[in-house]
């Protein structure tokens, strides 16, 4: 398992839940997908729907408000994307067999990009820049970032990267490392907020040959730091590509830094903590550091 007290969610148990809370689903075949996520167990749901299970339990006692704001964000990046994305179904309350809230939505076809399969594909770097062009465009409604992981502050997160640095001994060669972060916190604050799908990963990525056909996960949709959406330049792109996404955004120096800088900051802990329950994150992080180290 991934993740110390993980859900145990059978194929079973999610038909159970998902009969009890969505009977019209009732008799529709169920199919745990094999996945990278690292934050949900998504099961197939016939051929319309998925269901997302989180894999730790809702940390407080009463309702799980979770569920109902990543509908709402879901909602409101369709709005704004010009690429599709699930649409949300209806959410679940927690209970014995799930302690968390739960949602059931849309199924969208299509495939997943590997970190280096699409990363010389033009017309996919070209995609990405007109995704995070439309998201930016997309009203904050005067909204900040309200939130402790990435999008806010890079220095707020020191002490995360001194530990993954710690952890990583003997797997990366962490001096490098070290100094690449030593550069990245002298960064300044970004200015004003923009809106951000929040986590361009290649698991949240769907494709149609070599072009971009959909977007998953879009619950995080909100607002950060302008920079937070470049990480897909050093998850998914050459150098090439990158420099083409960059001139496409008209991003300066210091964003395009910061955006080096979230990359940074999720791809270090990827490989020592997943490196034994979740090899393609592991792997991701080793691709994404490679670039960044070369970049």
């Amino acid at each position: 398992m991934m993740h110390e007290n993980q859900l145990v969610l059978s194929e079973e148990d999610a038909a159970f839940l998902i009969a009890q809370r969505f009977p019209e689903y009732r008799g529709h075949v169920i199919r745990r997908l094999d996945t990278s996520g690292t934050v949900n167990a998504i099961f197939r749901v016939g051929e319309e729907a998925a269901a997302r299970f989180p894999l730790l339990a809702h940390d407080v006692n009463g309702p799980d408000p979770t569920p109902a704001h990543e509908a709402s964000a879901m909602e409101e990046f369709l709005q704004a994307s010009p690429f599709p994305g699930p649409r949300p179904l209806g959410i679940a309350e927690p209970s014995v067999t799930c302690p968390s809230g739960w949602s059931l939505q849309s199924w969208l076809p299509g495939v997943t990009p590997s970190p280096h399969s699409h990363e010389s594909s033009d017309g996919f770097a070209e995609d990405l820049a007109d995704l995070i062009t439309a998201l930016r465009l997309h009203s904050t409604g005067g909204r900040t970032f309200a939130g402790t992981g990435r999008g806010g502050v890079l220095q707020e997160h020191d002490g995360w990267v001194e530990e993954c640095l710690r952890q990583s001994h003997g797997l990366l060669d962490v001096g490098p490392l070290r100094k690449l972060w030593e550069h990245f916190r002298t960064l300044s604050p970004a200015g004003a907020d923009v809106m951000n799908h929040g986590d361009l990963i290649p698991a949240n990525i769907l494709v149609d040959g070599e072009r971009l056909s959909g977007v998953l996960d879009t619950g995080g949709f909100g607002p950060a730091d302008p920079a937070l959406d470049l990480v897909a330049a050093w998850h998914l792109l050459d150098e090439r590509r990158r420099r083409r996404l960059r001139e496409r955004l008209g991003v300066g120096d210091e964003e395009w830094e910061r955006g080096a800088g979230w990359a940074f900051e999720q791809a270090i802990g990827l490989v020592w903590y997943y490196r034994e329950s979740n090899p393609s994150m592991a792997e991701l992080g080793r691709s994404t550091l490679g670039r960044l180290v070369g970049w």
